[in-house]
């Protein structure tokens, strides 16, 4: 699996600025109305020792697909807003840009994130009328699924229509299942980025709220110099070392960014390694060996034998397979095993 995060935020967030930082795309900052979409590499040192190792043919690093999506502004029900948030119903998480920094009106965090839920919640709330509308008729004829899920689908929409996001109702999983074919807009976990004028703003008040937003929903928040990031993203990458040592980052927004968003989602990187390639591959923390397998190949899920298992950090401390076998480290593991971070695994199947 790839994720697919979009980028959201008012006019003005500079939210194309850390679409560009990430990506170095150079999109267009002003007058656009189509995404700007780009496929970002994931960095992950692992692949790059696991290259060192195997010295492989190709390498092939896990990806993140970013989509900016035009800004939001309060359009409830105009056809321009729903088509907007409609790009925000396909992705897997949201990153939502908030201004921190000083414009031609102090930044107001708690405003500007509660202006973006108010729109979601809006959408939400009709597409969720709409089911429910269809349950009523079904639910006449006494059919006692309709009746069941017509009840949870009121439960969320009462929540909805006193604003409150899906994300935020702690919704139960039977809750989720009824409203899952709506594919609801503020039941998207998200991650808050509060973009600064400078690197010397990380601990301004704004940015302290915004964090205390994020806290009290359990969402994630990372803070980026969004401009300055942008013009990093230009350079090449000994020149950005040295500018990003001059102006104190230790990282790139596009690192801390990628590692939030994956714990965010419950996600989890393993690899397979070989003289031919070195890859990288997603998939969700908990997903046995069997499903890991089909994020390679489903006719590897469907014919799966077995997984031959090393962890990353053997393999390092042995410095190749042979030795941590000798050292009987590495693993026979069945269709019930849960694939961990960082294993480097061979998939066994039948044909």
């Amino acid at each position: 699996m790839s994720l697919k995060a979009g980028m959201i935020g008012l006019p003005g967030c500079g939210k194309t600025t850390i679409f560009n930082a990430l990506t170095a795309a150079g999109a267009a900052e002003r007058g656009k109305t189509e995404l700007n979409r780009a496929i970002v590499a994931v960095p992950d040192q692992r692949l790059d020792e696991l290259v060192r190792i195997y010295q492989p043919l190709k390498t092939v690093p896990a990806t993140v697909e970013l989509v900016d999506i035009p800004g939001l502004s309060a359009a409830g029900g105009s056809g321009r807003g729903d088509r907007l948030l409609a790009h925000v119903k396909d992705v897997d998480a949201l990153l939502h840009v908030v201004r921190c920094f000083p414009g031609t009106t102090p930044p107001d965090p708690e405003e500007d994130a509660g202006i973006i839920d108010l729109e979601m919640t809006a959408a939400d709330a009709r597409t969720l009328a709409h089911k429910i509308e269809r349950l009523e008729k079904k639910s006449r004829s006494g059919d006692k699924d309709a009746i069941r899920e017509l009840e949870l689908c009121r439960r969320v929409a009462a929540g909805l229509e006193k604003g409150v996001p899906a994300r935020r109702q702690g919704l139960s999983e039977a809750e989720r299942e009824a409203v899952f074919d709506c594919h609801l807009c503020s039941i998207k976990p998200v991650l808050y980025v509060a973009n600064l004028a400078s690197w010397a703003d990380a601990g301004s008040d704004p940015v302290r709220r915004l964090a205390e937003i994020a806290r009290a929903e359990g969402a994630g928040m990372i803070a980026a110099a969004g401009r300055d990031e942008a013009d990093l993203a230009e350079l090449e990458a000994g020149e950005r070392a040295a500018f990003m040592a001059e102006l104190g980052i230790p990282e790139t927004s596009a690192v801390r960014l990628i590692r939030a968003a994956y714990g965010l989602l419950g996600l989890v990187t393993f690899f397979t390694s070989g003289p031919d390639e070195c890859r990288a591959w997603t998939c969700r923390e908990g997903d046995t060996a069997q499903r890991a397998a089909g994020k390679i190949h489903t006719d590897m899920e469907k014919s799966f034998i077995r997984m031959e298992v090393i962890r990353y950090a053997d393999l390092i401390a042995h410095g190749s397979e042979e030795t941590v076998a000798k050292a009987g480290l590495k693993r026979l593991e069945g269709k019930e095993y849960l694939v961990a971070d960082g294993d480097i695994v061979v998939v066994r199947h039948g044909a």
